[in-house]
């Protein structure tokens, strides 16, 4: 029977599921930050992708393609995430709602409606970066 040595890596199940939590997390992180000083922190985009990066090698995933597409992914769900809430805190907060409760009630197309209104070109050039530097990071 095969024993596996001290020195063996994690599998791919450590990795994603340090992505998976270190991601919410991180996203959660910058919808807090974003609604209490009231700007979109396009910049904690490229935190996202080292977060993203550092999570999977983290977790013992090997290098290569796959981990720099995984990281890129996760980036691009960070940013998605965090800008969702962002929209839902900014746009929940008036009616009494808490960033949660409104996050159910705001529809995709009013959401990105608000994204792209939120979010000039200095934003949108931090969150292009952060794309290239989690592939960078990933590899």
């Amino acid at each position: 029977m095969d024993h596996p040595t001290p020195n063996a890596r994690p599998g791919h199940g450590l990795a994603l599921l340090l992505l998976l939590i270190g991601s919410a997390g991180f996203a959660a992180l910058w919808v807090l930050l974003a609604l209490y000083s009231n700007r979109p922190l396009g910049w904690m985009a490229v935190l996202a992708a080292v977060d993203a990066a550092l999570m999977l090698r983290l977790g013992g995933m090997r290098r290569g393609w796959g981990r720099a597409l995984l990281a890129t992914v996760a980036t691009m769900a960070i940013v998605a995430l965090a800008n969702w809430g962002i929209a839902g805190g900014q746009i929940g907060a008036p009616m009494g709602l808490l960033p949660w409760e409104s996050l159910q009630k705001l529809g995709l197309s009013y959401a990105w409606t608000l994204v792209q209104l939120a979010n000039g070109a200095v934003e949108w050039a931090w969150i292009a970066a952060s794309l290239l530097l989690a592939a960078w990071l990933g590899r």
